[in-house]
């Protein structure tokens, strides 16, 4: 089933609930909100393959089959399967990116930021969250259930490929909140810096901000029965996922990229983790770029950003 009618029959069925005053009704509301924002079916894991191949340009699938990838698997700490590409750089320099991609899609979103990393020598990993591409399971992360598995994701790269690499990690949108997340975990020293690209600060605003602003339904009763039943269906709550709290932990230097024609995760964003953050840290605002678009709007602008900020903030030469 197409994003869009998810969308409309979602806000159907909420529309119908949303009026109710009775702790029914705010279940019901609740449950509807939680189903839709949180289950991932087979057919909607294998659509989000197919809309990442589409939305890369011919040249990036193309360049993408002709490279000699290699399959990883890595088992959670809730026991599923999770899969991973790895591309070694002909022009290896000990440094590896770890990528991670965005809500309802798969590894191969990565692709164009993969050629990036690559053109600067750094191998790369691309790895299908959990309930998406080839990943096992049907509940959604939102970054914050994917903080560990990213964890572990580190973990298996300095077992196949040393201890004395140096690795960056980047992601976009929900992928930047799993690298920002991640980065509060702990770390080895190999993990030098993280670039979110339209990443939210915080999971619950995300959340009421979609809620109100796409759907245009009122925020209570609805988030925190969702909240609720989130906790106890799917082992966390949306108001878990302080992500700014994460990166403060983790200390890492920190680039932010967003655009600021971006409708789903709004600028402000950025702005706050960039005002809040204590470490060192890089803020580019793409004044035309919509979500996740600045890679598009401005292409070498954003690869120039990305090699200055690792090479000159972050000292990896």
């Amino acid at each position: 089933m197409g994003l869009m009618k998810q969308s409309t029959k979602l806000g159907l069925k909420l529309a119908g609930v949303v009026g109710a005053t009775t702790y029914a009704g705010s279940l019901m509301g609740g449950m509807v909100a939680y189903n839709f924002a949180m289950h991932v079916s087979d057919e909607q894991k294998r659509h989000g393959q197919d809309l990442s191949r589409s939305e890369n340009t011919e040249i990036e699938n193309f360049w993408y089959e002709k490279q000699p990838k290699q399959q990883w698997l890595m088992q959670t700490f809730d026991g599923l399967n999770l899969v991973a590409t790895y591309i070694p750089n002909q022009h290896h320099v000990g440094r590896l990116a770890i990528l991670a991609h965005g809500l309802g899609h798969s590894r191969e979103q990565m692709v164009p930021y993969a050629r990036i990393f690559m053109s600067l020598g750094y191998d790369v990993l691309m790895p299908d969250a959990r309930a998406f591409g080839d990943s096992e399971g049907h509940t959604i992360g939102y970054g914050w259930l994917d903080r560990l598995d990213y964890e572990r994701w580190v973990a298996m790269a300095l077992n196949q490929l040393g201890d004395d690499i140096d690795i960056v990690m980047m992601g976009i949108s929900m992928g930047a909140a799993t690298v920002m997340a991640t980065s509060g975990e702990p770390l080895p020293d190999n993990v030098k810096a993280i670039i979110e690209d339209s990443g939210y600060a915080n999971l619950y605003d995300e959340a009421k901000f979609r809620l109100s602003h796409k759907f245009h339904l009122p925020i209570y009763p609805i988030m925190p029965m969702a909240n609720r039943i989130a906790r106890n269906n799917a082992g966390y709550a949306f108001s878990d996922g302080e992500i700014l709290q994460q990166v403060k932990v983790g200390g890492l230097p920190i680039l932010m990229i967003h655009g600021t024609r971006d409708q789903t995760v709004p600028v402000r964003n950025a702005h706050l983790l960039y005002e809040q953050l204590p470490q060192q840290k890089g803020l580019y605002i793409d004044t035309d770029a919509g979500h996740v678009q600045a890679i598009r709007t401005h292409p070498d602008r954003y690869q120039a950003v990305v090699n200055e900020f690792l090479t000159e903030q972050v000292g990896l030469n």
